[in-house]
């Protein structure tokens, strides 16, 4: 997750965006198990920043998670060092030959001039046994100041996504856009702030905490809504 959301006081533990977003992460990982149930995996949490979704997978499946890789060059000295042998350890690079593993980057490569050259350095460094759940920003019609307070280089749609993948010569195994009902209000927001000429970064992230109820609402229906997130 992006560090500058928590600057906000944004809890991801409760928040709704981000407990409801580690769902289908959480059922791509419980086919992967499904399908390999002897494996010991690794998680590959690359541009980790806080390390959240990859702490959720793995508290959520310990007995099938043997080593997280925490990714992000950002780290310093002591932070690496203080997780050293852990089982849950902070690297800058992902370790090469790593196997076994399910690499998780939620909403990084965005924040790469250039996404296919990474893509293919990543997939230097791993073994053939790897697997990956990706998510980006979508589309550049909502666009906004937000994106570049974030340090954004693009939104994607499917098929640029796709492309980039393929180039990287990564196997696509399934696609689809999440929060799909809540876009319309986005875009209109959005739109009406272009419309406006309003485009500058802000000084902080649009993402606000939000009061318990409504957090609740939130949560339960995107919540739901993500069962149906591949229609």
């Amino acid at each position: 997750m992006d560090l500058k959301e928590l600057q906000n006081g944004i809890d991801p533990k409760t928040h709704w965006y981000y407990q409801s977003k580690k769902i289908p992460l959480f059922r791509y990982f419980s086919d992967l198990v499904g399908d390999f149930p002897e494996r010991d995996w690794v998680i590959v949490d690359f541009g980790a920043g806080s390390g959240f979704f990859a702490r959720e997978l793995q508290k959520a499946y310990p007995q099938h998670i043997s080593k997280v890789w925490l990714v992000d060059i950002n780290y310093t000295e002591a932070e690496m060092i203080g997780t050293e042998d852990e089982i849950i350890q902070k690297v800058r690079f992902i370790p090469e030959g790593t196997s076994d593993c399910l690499v998780i980057m939620m909403d990084v490569i965005e924040h790469i001039e250039d996404d296919l050259a990474i893509l293919k350095d990543i997939k230097r460094r791993l073994g053939n046994a790897a697997w990956f759940f990706v998510t980006v920003p979508a589309f550049m019609s909502v666009w906004s100041g937000h994106d570049v307070y974030l340090g954004h280089y693009r939104r994607y749609t499917i098929p640029s996504l796709q492309n980039v993948l393929k180039k990287a010569t990564f196997g696509v195994r399934s696609k689809y856009y999440i929060y799909g009902s809540i876009f319309p209000l986005v875009w209109g927001i959005r739109w009406m702030k272009r419309r406006n000429g309003n485009m500058e970064a802000p000084k902080s992230s649009d993402m606000k905490p939000t009061p318990p109820g409504a957090n609740r609402l939130l949560k339960d229906y995107n919540s739901f809504e993500m069962r149906f997130r591949k229609l």
